[in-house]
């Protein structure tokens, strides 16, 4: 049983990779003075990028968990992911309101995707 692990810390791996399943961590925005939509543009970015690194994209994303700090900011993160999302690849998905560990921090996106 092999698992890969990419962008290791001391607290965390950002990606872990088994049988062609990619595991995200909780992505966040690094500039949290930007509003609901930027943070969850700059949060989608991190996505793609580490997608693209495990051999993924979003057409693969099986489940998908936002966590967002105010449902009041739940149309601005729709708004965003809608144009993010690709229609006909739209994955299982849960959004909740959660008192995230940095009260700056608006959205935080945790994805599941296989490998293409």
């Amino acid at each position: 049983m092999e698992i890969k692990r990419l962008h290791v810390g001391k607290r965390l791996s950002e990606v872990a990779i088994h049988n062609s399943t990619v595991y995200l961590a909780g992505q966040i925005a690094e500039d949290t003075s930007a509003d609901i939509q930027g943070q969850t543009r700059e949060v989608l970015g991190h996505i793609d990028r580490l997608l693209g690194e495990s051999g993924s994209d979003k057409t693969c994303i099986l489940s998908c968990q936002i966590y967002i700090r105010d449902m009041a900011d739940f149309p601005g993160m729709n708004e965003e992911w809608d144009a993010w999302v690709p229609q006909g690849h739209t994955p299982p998905r849960a959004t909740v309101e959660a008192k995230l560990a940095d009260p700056k921090v608006l959205v935080e996106i945790i994805v599941i995707a296989a490998q293409r």
